[in-house]
């Protein structure tokens, strides 16, 4: 069954999203004119939504926006981790493909979050275990899912230089310092297709990760794979992170994102 034979399914999740990507509450004009719906289908649907209270309408300012009942949802993705779960697997293969330890991290603040954690055989133990945070800024997955934000919001992260405390991670002098040298490490990152760090947060380990984006093309994870930096050059580092790509891909259309 397509999207195409149960129109109205169709048209609310369209809503739903459209509301989701907004700054603010909106009016149903501007999402019947953005979706292409007519205004009474948008009206009756809205009003349905509000009922059930995914919806809540702010009737001074004629606007509608996302309500508690879409944020309980939100809240029940968190607790059941899907990421997690779909991820696993996948990095699992990964790492049976490539030889090399690997990990699936997301971003909370400033810091990343590892959710997922493989690591190959006879390899080394990494500090990227399965609920350490370490700061975005250091790591070759925080840089990745960094890379994808909006300008805006990238500044908002690092409005100034004491954003970049290294907090104690070793290796790190050659990390960025202020926010034009975390610009300057993220153009390259979009320019080469993927992130990468060397030996700034453990000494002789280095990292290539690239991001993994959802349905509206927001950053929802990185996946990255760590190895002693004798083991893979330089000159081979773009070839890894296809490999990383393909399973980004792969988790990307699990969650419903872009490939």
């Amino acid at each position: 069954m397509t999207a195409s034979q149960v129109p109205a399914a169709d048209a609310t999740l369209r809503i739903l999203s459209h509301l989701a990507a907004q700054r603010g509450p909106v009016q149903a004009s501007t999402i019947a004119t953005a979706l292409n719906l007519p205004r009474s289908t948008v009206y009756h649907l809205l009003a349905v939504l509000q009922e059930h209270g995914f919806v809540v309408h702010l009737p001074e300012a004629r606007r509608y926006g996302l309500g508690v009942a879409a944020f309980e949802l939100s809240s029940g993705f968190s607790r059941q981790q899907p990421l997690s779960l779909l991820g696993r697997p996948l990095i699992a293969q990964l790492v049976d493909r490539i030889a090399e330890s690997a990990h699936l991290a997301v971003l909370h603040g400033r810091d990343v979050l590892y959710i997922v954690e493989e690591r190959a055989p006879r390899r080394p133990s990494l500090v990227t275990d399965v609920g350490v945070r370490l700061p975005a800024y250091l790591t070759a997955s925080g840089r990745a899912l960094l890379s994808a934000l909006p300008p805006a919001q990238l500044r908002a992260l690092y409005p100034n230089a004491a954003a970049f405390a290294k907090r104690g991670v070793v290796g790190a002098a050659g990390a960025p310092r202020n926010s034009a040298e975390l610009r300057a490490v993220l153009e390259r990152v979009r320019s080469e297709g993927f992130a990468v760090e060397d030996g700034e947060v453990t000494e002789g380990l280095a990292s290539v990760a690239v991001v993994v984006r959802d349905h509206s093309g927001w950053p929802a994870a990185g996946i990255a794979t760590t190895f002693p930096r004798e083991n893979i050059s330089r000159e081979h580092w773009s070839e890894l992170a296809a490999q990383l790509g393909r399973t980004a891909a792969e988790l990307s259309r699990r969650i419903r994102g872009r490939s």
